[in-house]
């Protein structure tokens, strides 16, 4: 990102904001430059809604002249995964037609970002209903991995123009939503912070769903320092908690760091693996003691991973009850993996929901002695398009892209991301750091240790060759 924007967090753009020493219609006027520069050649949007995000920059400045100060997102510029309700644009959430008027009803998340006077600056692409960790997409222009100039390659998925909306520079914030990965996977590819919160912690409503019972909305965001101050944000609006101490970087001195090596490890490429393990002897050195944990549960979440657990089923459902006319026009890739996906009754999903929550009991106890378990976020390459552009070949990419990320979900735990270094391809990887559910103070705070003793994503990792 170039001009005022280079290098501030949120924080610190908030406070330029209210000292009159930049506008927010500034801020979007980069953002209009950013995206008509790298825009045809990224593919981060569905509709990129210039008029409408112009009017909401005039009205921030408006409210900030007049001494209204709303929240700390205002005048900021914010992109939206195509499954989040806005009042104003149809939702297709990844498909070739728009979806019934009642999903493009706000909820929540969206009214706290508008409640804010946040700027929306449009929808980005996504994998169709959200079922994918690659980014691909048969109906629509698949966004483009900002990080490889000769090579088309993925940006991860589902939430795949998430993250490249903020390495393009045409979006601070960029909503997504996670079931598997699908926060997670692309901010690991594209260099960005991914932070998927607890299943449960903040309302679906108004969002396209994929998997009630695993689904959680998430936010991408170009540092922990911001995704900390967005996280307090959607929290306080979502679930009226009284705000309490306000995220602090935890001291890395001490802090025991669990390090699980089975299912995490296994299959992860020497270079991706690499990068990984010298971040985690960079905090060793700052403090951190590395705790070997063996969780016998990741094993049993990633073959109910495998065999579609209950998202494949109450995708299904989903579609035959809301969605019929949208069955026959699926893409081959989505279409391909529900049909070898287990069809299950609805006594066998209460069972599998059970089973879920009893791993998730279990799972909790590991972190009795430690703070946060650590993983590769993704232990494979962000692949090109002609990598995966058979159905066989997708499939196998796909679960690769998410073994790791996907025992957090099934396992009921919040998680984030953050970029370590890059592979051999010249591609993001990610550091990902778990904590126990409705831990996420806890996993921020410490997530902001971390960033502390290996640097925020632009200093780490330097500036795509496709983006600002």
């Amino acid at each position: 990102m170039s001009g005022v924007w280079s290098g501030k967090s949120l924080a610190a753009l908030g406070r330029a904001l209210r000292k009159g020493e930049v506008s927010s219609q500034t801020l979007f006027e980069e953002s209009c430059a950013a995206h008509n520069q790298f825009g045809g050649a990224l593919n981060a949007y569905r509709v990129w809604d210039e008029d409408h995000a112009l009017a909401q920059a005039e009205a921030a400045d408006s409210a900030f002249r007049k001494g209204q100060d709303l929240g700390p997102l205002q005048g900021i510029p914010v992109s939206a995964k195509d499954l989040f309700g806005i009042a104003h644009l149809d939702t297709f959430s990844g498909t070739p037609s728009p979806l019934p008027a009642k999903w493009s009803s706000e909820g929540p998340v969206i009214r706290a970002l508008l409640g804010q006077g946040a700027v929306l600056t449009g929808k980005t692409h996504m994998v169709e209903f959200a079922f994918g960790g690659l980014g691909t997409n048969a109906h629509w222009p698949i966004p483009r991995n900002p990080w490889d100039t000769k090579n088309y390659r993925v940006s991860g998925g589902s939430s795949s123009g998430a993250g490249v909306s903020l390495m393009e520079g045409s979006a601070l914030i960029a909503l997504g939503s996670d079931t598997a990965g699908s926060v997670r996977v692309p901010a690991s590819m594209t260099g960005t912070v991914g932070l998927k919160v607890t299943a449960g912690r903040w309302p679906l409503e108004g969002i396209v769903p994929l998997s009630p019972t695993l689904d959680t909305p998430g936010v991408l965001t170009r540092s922990v320092d911001d995704a900390a101050l967005v996280f307090e944000v959607i929290e306080s609006h979502c679930t009226g908690r009284i705000k309490g101490p306000a995220i602090t970087p935890t001291g890395l001195k001490g802090l025991r760091i669990g390090l699980c090596e089975r299912h995490f490890w296994d299959e992860c490429p020497d270079d991706i693996a690499e990068q990984t393990r010298g971040a985690l002897s960079e905090l060793e050195n700052a403090g951190a003691v590395i705790v070997d944990l063996d969780i016998p549960e990741t094993r049993e979440a990633y073959e109910l991973f495998k065999q579609g657990s209950v998202v494949s089923s109450e995708l299904m459902a989903f579609l035959h009850s809301d969605l019929p006319d949208w069955i026959e026009q699926l893409d081959p890739n989505i279409a391909f993996r529900l049909s070898s996906a287990l069809e299950l009754d609805s006594e066998e999903i209460g069972q599998r929901r059970l089973r879920l929550n009893e791993m998730a009991s279990l799972a909790a106890t590991h972190f009795t002695d430690v703070g946060i378990l650590v993983s590769p976020t993704v232990p494979v390459t962000a692949p090109t398009l002609e990598q995966v552009r058979d159905v066989t070949a997708y499939s196998m990419a796909n679960g690769k892209a998410l073994r790791n990320t996907c025992i957090a979900n099934i396992l009921k735990l919040c998680a984030i991301t953050l970029p370590v270094g890059l592979d051999a391809s010249g591609i993001p990887v990610g550091l990902q750091l778990m904590a126990r559910g409705n831990n996420e103070e806890q996993l921020l705070s410490i997530a902001l240790g971390v960033e502390q003793a290996l640097g925020t994503p632009r200093e780490r990792l330097g500036r795509p060759p496709l983006g600002r």
